[in-house]
C-alpha cells in the first residue's frame, strides 16, 4: 500500500477475492478504481472494500449489476451504515423465504415417499415459491428507490413544513372512527400524523405490495396500537361498503391501471358525508430535472410514462367528478435547492425510465456534470408543483 492506495492486486488479495474479480467489476464500470496512477496502475482506497461489500452481498442477495449499478454508493458513515441496514433487512427476507421453501420441499419429498406418487400441485407450490425471490427483490428494489426520492425532498426543500406534515395537517380526522390509506408505500404518511388525533381510531395502511406493507408494519408509529397493515388493491378492495369515513390516496392514482374502477371502489367503501383525500403532481413538477438529465443525453427519460397526464393537477379535478360531487384543489408551495451531486444522482437513478441504460456507464461523468452546474449556479433549483384534492358527496 502506498500513500493511501492498494493496486489492483494488493485490493483483491486483501478483500480475498480474485483480481479478475476486480477488474470484471472494473470493466463492467460498477467499481471504478479511485485513481489512476502515472504508471498506468489503478488505484483502490479503504472506501472501496464499503462498495466492494455493498455490490458482493446484494449480487447474493439476488440483484443483477444493472440493479446494483442504479443503487446508492455513497461512502459517509451514514450511508454505509443505512447500506447495511438495507443488506441486513432483505437477508431477513430471504431467510424466511429460504426456510418457507425448505418447508415446501420436506412437505413434497414426504409425500413423495410415503405414498409413491407425484402430486404435481404441490410441485406447482415449489415452482411459485421459487419465483418469490425475484418479487421480493423488486419489491425491496422499489422501496429503496422510494426512500431515496423521499430524502431529496426532506434534505433540500425550501418550505420547512415537509410533504407528509403538510398533507397531514389537511387531512380533518375530527369525529372520523374508520379511516383507509390505499398505497401506503413504506408508511412515511404515519410517522407525521398527531397521535392524539388517531389515538381511538380504526386505521387500515394498505398497500398492493406485500413488499411495501412490510416495510411500512416495520417502521411504526406512536399510534401502532390503532394501524391495521394489510394488502390490498384499490382497484378491487375487500371491504364492504360504507365501511370508512375517510379515504387517503397519496401520489397513487397515476399507478393504477383502471383509474375510474378505483374511485368508484373507493366511493363505495365510503360512508355517506366520507371524504377522500388523494394527491398528484402537476406537469412542471420537478421539470428542471428532466431538463438536467436531456441536456447530458437527450435519449432520456426518467419515466416510462408522463404521470400526470394519467392523474395530475390538471386534470384529476375533472376524472374526480365524475364519482365525487364536490372536488377542492388545495396546491403546497414548496421548492428544492440542491446544492450535492450525490443525493440528486441518486434521485435521478431511482426514477422510473431508461435513465440506467444510458447512466450506470458515466455515472462519474455525470456526477462531474451535476457538480458543474451546481458550481455554476450556487445550486439547482427545483419546483415542486404538488397538491391534494378534497373529495365529497
Amino acid at each position: 500500500m502506498q500513500g493511501g492506495y492498494y493496486t489492483s492486486g494488493e485490493f483483491a488479495k486483501k478483500a480475498n477475492v480474485t483480481i479478475r474479480t476486480i477488474r470484471f467489476y472494473d470493466r463492467q464500470g460498477i467499481l471504478k478504481p479511485s485513481k489512476v496512477g502515472e504508471n498506468g496502475y489503478r488505484l483502490y482506497t479503504d472506501e472501496d472494500f464499503g462498495r466492494l461489500q455493498r455490490i458482493l452481498s446484494l449480487r447474493y442477495l439476488g440483484f443483477s449489476l444493472d440493479e446494483i449499478m442504479a443503487m446508492p454508493m455513497g461512502d459517509d458513515a451514514d450511508d454505509v451504515a443505512r447500506s447495511l441496514a438495507i443488506q441486513r433487512d432483505l437477508l431477513q427476507k430471504k431467510i424466511r423465504h429460504l426456510e418457507s421453501m425448505n418447508r415446501a420441499l420436506e412437505d413434497a419429498q414426504r409425500m413423495v415417499g410415503e405414498s409413491r406418487q407425484v402430486d404435481w400441485s404441490r410441485i406447482l407450490h415449489l415452482i411459485h415459491i421459487t419465483n418469490m425471490e425475484r418479487a421480493l427483490v423488486d419489491q425491496y428494489k422499489n422501496a429503496v428507490n422510494l426512500d431515496v426520492r423521499i430524502g431529496l425532498h426532506r434534505r433540500f426543500s425550501h418550505n420547512p413544513v415537509t410533504w407528509f406534515a403538510w398533507l397531514a395537517s389537511q387531512i380533518d380526522f375530527g369525529a372520523a372512527k374508520d379511516i383507509l390509506e390505499v398505497g401506503c408505500g413504506n408508511g412515511e404518511l404515519w410517522r407525521y400524523v398527531d397521535p392524539a388525533l388517531i389515538a381511538d381510531r380504526n386505521i387500515h395502511v394498505t398497500d398492493l405490495s406485500s413488499g411495501m406493507v412490510e416495510d411500512a408494519m416495520a417502521r411504526g408509529t406512536g399510534a401502532a396500537g390503532s394501524l391495521h397493515f394489510r394488502t390490498e388493491d384499490c382497484q378491487e378492495l375487500s371491504y364492504e361498503d360504507d365501511t370508512f369515513d375517510i379515504v387517503i390516496a397519496n401520489h397513487v392514482l397515476f399507478y393504477v391501471k383502471d383509474i375510474p374502477r378505483a374511485l368508484c371502489e373507493i366511493r363505495r367503501v365510503l360512508r355517506r358525508g366520507g371524504v377522500f383525500y388523494c394527491s398528484t403532481y402537476g406537469r412542471e413538477h420537478m421539470k428542471e430535472i428532466t431538463d438536467l438529465v436531456r441536456e447530458f443525453d437527450p435519449r432520456i427519460t426518467l419515466s416510462e410514462v408522463a404521470l400526470y397526464e394519467l392523474f395530475g393537477l390538471e386534470n384529476g379535478q375533472a376524472m374526480l367528478r365524475e364519482v365525487f360531487g364536490s372536488v377542492e384543489k388545495v396546491l403546497y408551495d414548496d421548492y428544492l435547492l440542491v446544492d450535492e451531486a450525490d443525493p440528486l444522482l441518486d434521485y435521478i437513478l431511482s426514477c422510473h425510465g431508461n435513465q440506467g441504460e444510458f447512466l450506470n456507464q458515466r455515472r462519474g461523468e455525470f456526477k462531474s456534470f451535476l457538480e458543474r452546474k451546481i458550481r455554476e449556479k450556487g445550486g439547482i433549483r427545483i419546483r415542486k408543483q404538488a397538491g391534494i384534492f378534497v373529495c365529497r358527496e
